[in-house]
């Protein structure tokens, strides 16, 4: 389960929990919301510990020297791919 349906357990919990007053027999709809926001918040602390542990930093662009000895550096801006030069 992704971290939308995380929060979308969430949201159903909290609206079983605090926007309905349906009466099932033998369930109880407000601790069966509570549960479910539960899950859903131990389920984005799972998520977030877990993409926070596979972020991965790229190493910054190192300069290329060419056969003049002329400096080239790797730009990312969307212009140096020779357009608009």
């Amino acid at each position: 389960m992704g971290l939308g349906g995380c929060i979308i357990l969430i949201a159903v919990g909290a609206i079983l929990t605090f926007a309905t007053d349906w009466d099932m027999q033998g369930v109880n709809l407000d601790l069966v919301g509570v549960i479910f926001m539960i899950v859903g918040l131990i389920g984005v602390t799972t998520f977030s510990s877990i993409a926070r542990r596979r972020r991965v930093v790229m190493p910054p662009s190192t300069p290329v020297i060419d056969e003049e000895g002329h400096h080239h550096h790797y730009r990312r801006d969307g212009y140096s791919d020779g357009y608009g030069v």
